[in-house]
């Protein structure tokens, strides 16, 4: 490529070896995405990086692995929350189904265990304590007699 001066415009015109404009002479942009296999936007991430002022300077993989990480845990989140749609029976994921997934998952609970989920509910949990005794116990009256005693049929 050489570069020539015409009435104080430069004009680069190429000498030598090559197609000389003939087919096509440029390549499609590829994403660092695409490259790394990912749905998650690497160049986002670095950016984000960088702007954040995280550190001085900020290495080509970090990205990469940043996007590789968060996207292994929204595939993870997102699979385990669309279980427990289907097991209540429903073709959308909502906020509950999330909260469901995170909670019942015991390493997703302790990465997210200060974290608030707006319209999640709760975990559904009776404590051992409050549910009635079913069977008789040595030493108890039964719900009956307890009933009976009640009603003062054993006071004459």
């Amino acid at each position: 490529v050489s570069t020539q001066k015409y009435m104080g415009i430069s004009i680069m015109s190429s000498v030598g070896k090559g197609k000389g404009g003939r087919g096509k002479a440029t390549t499609k942009a590829v994403s660092r995405s695409a490259k790394a296999g990912l749905q998650f936007p690497v160049g986002r991430i670095a950016r984000f990086l960088k702007v954040g002022r995280y550190a001085e300077r900020i290495g080509a993989g970090a990205p990469v692995y940043a996007a590789a990480v968060l996207e292994y845990l929204c595939a993870e989140v997102l699979e385990l929350a669309g279980n427990a749609a289907r097991d209540n029976k429903k073709t959308r994921i909502v906020p509950r189904h999330i909260q469901l997934a995170i909670r019942n998952d015991e390493e997703l609970n302790k990465l997210m265990a200060n974290t608030t989920i707006a319209s999640g509910g709760v975990i559904p949990n009776i404590h051992s304590a409050l549910i009635p005794k079913k069977g008789k116990e040595e030493g108890e009256p039964s719900s009956q007699s307890l009933d009976q005693f009640n009603n003062h049929q054993y006071l004459s």
